[in-house]
């Protein structure tokens, strides 16, 4: 699809461009559970989450949704609402158990038989290599690197580059898209800054290593995926760029959000696709390293081209001039910015819902990153969804948040930005990572002691977007028809 087919049918008609991929999306250790069967081994969130008091009611993946053993059933249901991709991860210590070295047969083969039943069933596979998921063997190991192991440890780039060789050659056949990593800010910072995520560090000096090493490991997987993936393979970054936006206009509350673009976006952004780092984040964090872990070579390789960028929106931030709670995941800013309450309504997330964020930041990288075609990778809402006694599951606040959303994507294509598929967040209730199974993202709803699968009248309404191209004919309040 080229630009000028990117272009909507209709402004007002709502109508998407011919070829636009509607999809869906999840995570392995959200959904897959199976957590030590066929040869997998602990990742960080197995650890994490079996630490007391990191994980809401002390959840963890081992279950999860079951996906593992449910794999049929839950192609079917993608098949059944018609999506033309379904974006999945690959859970790294189920293919390579200790990070390096042996490949486990029946990892792959789990991972095969995902691919083969979705391209039986018309759906075209997205795969992203790291969802979050390190094999705790490179957390565990600290050698050589004076910020302990794992991400903040530069070998950690290159096992992965490995890891991506390994995957490349047993599925790159079959696989059209291909994303290294998925939301590196979160792996870096909630991981290693404020600690809320595994493996539940709280160190400044970490965060950054781990921020630059995993640029690093996004460039070096990328040339490794060029070289061993057919020419028509797709390679791809997903970010969860933030939408910031000051108080006031006063320098102070504009410089917060100058410090908050910088940490939060512009530390992936610079160095993917113009390799350099951002002068001022540099400057903003002189108080905590002189960034002497950047080695000459790095910046060039952390400038792989790709072919597409992944985009992961929920919600925009307010911020000020002020201070953030200790630890914060915002390294060189907490002493400077505060965040304030946004506004409009909640998700059961207390994020505030504002799609107009959605529409600001496809037309920034519209502006920013000429050229480059642009992917909504995750886009979605929680709610406290539940089965009524007749079985049904009305979630009204979800049609009408995914409404508002792709209206934005559509006015976002109407102003010019090259954006070509939506997937929405999730497929499916899953374990949600930190608060465990309190927090309900899917259009099917899972009763998590059966594991019955339930469409919401969200994924009904899902459905018949897809099936009409758009949103012409259908209001926010609608459930959509049969699926």
């Amino acid at each position: 699809m080229t630009a000028l087919d990117a272009r909507p049918d209709s402004p007002t008609a709502l109508r998407f461009p011919q070829g636009f991929r509607w999809g869906t999306a999840t995570a392995a250790y959200q959904i897959e559970g199976a957590a030590a069967e066929d040869g997998r081994t602990p990742s960080v969130w197995d650890t994490f989450s079996r630490t007391p008091g990191k994980v809401r009611n002390g959840d963890t993946g081992d279950i999860a949704a079951d996906h593992y053993h449910r794999l049929d059933e839950d192609i079917a249901l993608m098949r059944r609402l018609g999506v033309t991709d379904y974006r999945f991860s690959i859970a790294w210590p189920r293919v390579v158990p200790t990070g390096s070295g042996p490949v486990n047969t029946k990892g792959l083969d789990f991972y095969r038989r995902l691919v083969d039943g979705l391209l039986e069933a018309g759906i075209r596979p997205v795969a992203t290599l790291y969802h979050w998921d390190l094999p705790q063997e490179l957390e565990t190991e600290t050698a050589g690197s004076p910020a302990g192991g794992g991400w903040a440890r530069r070998e950690t780039a290159y096992r992965f580059a490995e890891y991506a060789g390994v995957m490349a050659d047993a599925l790159g056949d079959r696989v059209a898209t291909w994303t290294t990593l998925n939301e590196p800010w979160c792996a870096a910072f909630l991981g290693y800054g404020n600690g809320v995520h595994a493996p539940g560090r709280t160190d400044a000096l970490a965060s950054l290593r781990a921020a630059h090493h995993l640029n690093l490991a996004h460039g070096l997987a990328a040339r490794v995926l060029r070289g061993a993936l057919p020419a028509s393979a797709e390679v791809s970054l997903t970010l969860n760029l933030h939408v910031v936006r000051a108080l006031s206009e006063s320098p102070e509350d504009r410089d917060a959000a100058r410090r908050i673009d910088a940490v939060g976006n512009r530390i992936f952004l610079d160095p993917v696709f113009h390799g350099r780092l951002p002068e001022d984040l540099v400057r903003d964090t002189a108080g905590i390293t002189d960034w002497s872990f950047v080695e000459d070579g790095d910046l060039a390789t952390t400038a792989a081209p790709i072919d597409s960028l992944g985009i992961n929106y929920y919600s925009p931030a307010v911020v000020a001039a002020g201070t953030s709670e200790s630890p914060s995941p915002w390294a060189g800013a907490e002493r400077h910015v505060r965040f304030e309450p946004a506004p409009g309504p909640r998700t059961a997330m207390d994020w505030p819902v504002d799609a107009t964020g959605l529409h600001e930041l496809l037309v920034r990288l519209r502006d920013e990153l000429p050229g480059v075609p642009l992917v909504v990778t995750e886009n979605g809402a929680a709610y406290d969804d539940y089965a009524d006694p007749s079985g049904n599951v009305k979630d009204p606040e979800r049609v009408a948040y995914l409404h508002a959303h792709l209206a934005a994507v559509h006015r976002a294509l109407a102003d010019g930005a090259d954006v070509r598929g939506y997937f929405l967040w999730s497929l499916l209730d899953n374990f949600e990572w930190a608060y465990g199974y309190s927090k309900r993202f899917g259009i099917v709803h899972v009763d998590f002691a059966t594991q019955r699968r339930t469409l919401k009248d969200s994924a009904r309404w899902y459905a018949e977007v897809i099936a009409r191209g758009g949103l012409e004919g259908l209001d926010a309040k609608e459930g959509g028809g049969e699926a």
